[in-house]
């Protein structure tokens, strides 16, 4: 088998469950390196509440430079009480946010797919979910979060006034929009766009520049535009209805937080988190469970390492270029589920419970 080329992976393991899952992540690298000749080179560093505690700081230099050198950066996650009191400059997801905005990583891709075997785990009705299959597109390094003037600001009669902005530029929206295109046309070929045009001019350009986007080159696609508001009841009412929802910074935060929801468990889900292609056709990217650092359960051996290793099948897919490797990955996953292997989050009667090093065992025994 033909070597191919080594590519740098930064692991990124955080805090929390985030070393415990990034292991068994690691475990199926390093399968991939052995019995597939791929030869990915890894690199493991801090980030986060364990960088802080290290180096008075949630990312260095150091480790950002790495990032900037790396094809793929895979992240665990970052955060939890121990740090709630530090300045905002020092919070651990500060490292989060630096790296998407620096890295121009402006594209969230989060899947929300309620596979067959944890239908019930969903606490909508199993007809209302079974099948469900949505891709939502979230723009990353614009609008409110990162908009300009912000900050909290003392005024008269001894109140204070926090300041956030929500702005987007053309070039902004419609590069997100495309990828949301781009994506359709691989799956049902529907995209829905989001926003809040009866209420804010930025939603009002938001529309008319998807809208011109689509006219201009997408019309084989069919396009929707509805209010976030509305889109977060139709997620409830009807999930099956949508196939790739774009949205802005803020919207795409809440939407994405609730479609995941749908499907019963968020350790099973990943996200990619994509920047641009340069003239060679590669591009930065980061991808991470959606999972939180869940420091409740940190250390125990119970949290699931699949919403990590299937945010690796997406790296393998979007960035690597490895579709069948990716496929292989995903159906490895399908197969443990399929025996009735659970770990405690998707427990349920009649299931065998695992642990996180076991459930990553499992799948590299399918994998063989």
């Amino acid at each position: 088998m033909i070597k191919v080329k080594k590519r740098k992976i930064l692991l990124l393991p955080g805090d929390g469950i985030g070393p415990e899952v990034i292991a068994e992540l690691k475990k199926i690298i390093n399968w991939f390196n052995d019995k597939k000749s791929l030869d990915f080179e890894i690199d493991q560093e801090l980030v986060g509440g364990c960088s802080y505690d290290k180096h008075g700081t949630p990312i260095t230099d150091e480790v950002f430079y790495k990032a900037l050198e790396s094809e793929v950066i895979m992240l665990g996650a970052v955060g939890g009480p121990t740090w709630d009191k530090l300045e905002f400059s020092k919070k651990p997801e500060r490292a989060l946010l630096k790296l998407r905005k620096e890295l121009k990583l402006f594209a969230n891709l989060r899947p929300a797919i309620c596979f067959k075997q944890l239908v019930d785990a969903s606490t909508l009705k199993p007809e209302v979910v079974s099948g469900l299959d949505i891709m939502i597109v979230r723009e990353l390094t614009g609008g409110i979060y990162f908009g300009e003037p912000r900050g909290i600001k003392p005024i008269e009669n001894g109140e204070r006034k926090g300041i956030n902005t929500h702005t987007y530029t053309t070039s902004e929206i419609t590069r997100v929009a495309r990828i949301a295109f781009d994506l359709a046309r691989k799956r049902s070929n529907k995209v829905t766009s989001c926003e809040k045009s009866n209420v804010m001019e930025a939603g009002q350009l938001w529309k008319e520049e998807v809208q011109e986007l689509h006219e201009k080159e997408y019309k084989d696609v069919e396009l929707s535009h509805m209010l976030a508001d509305n889109c977060a009841m139709q997620l409830l009412r009807n999930p099956k209805q949508f196939d790739v929802i774009v949205t802005d910074n803020l919207f795409g935060d809440m939407l994405s937080d609730q479609a995941s929801m749908l499907t019963g468990s968020l350790g099973l889900l990943p996200s990619a988190s994509l920047g641009a292609k340069n003239k060679d056709g590669e591009m930065r990217a980061m991808y991470e469970p959606i999972h939180g650092s869940a420091p409740d359960i940190a250390g125990k051996g119970i949290a699931n390492p699949i919403a990590s290793i299937l945010s690796f099948a997406m790296a393998l897919r979007y960035s690597l270029d490895l579709d069948k490797e990716a496929d292989i990955l995903e159906k490895a996953v399908q197969d443990v589920l399929n025996d009735g292997l659970r770990t405690k989050d998707i427990m349920s009667e009649g299931m065998k419970e695992t642990s996180t090093s076991a459930m990553g065992d499992a799948i590299i025994s399918k994998l063989q």
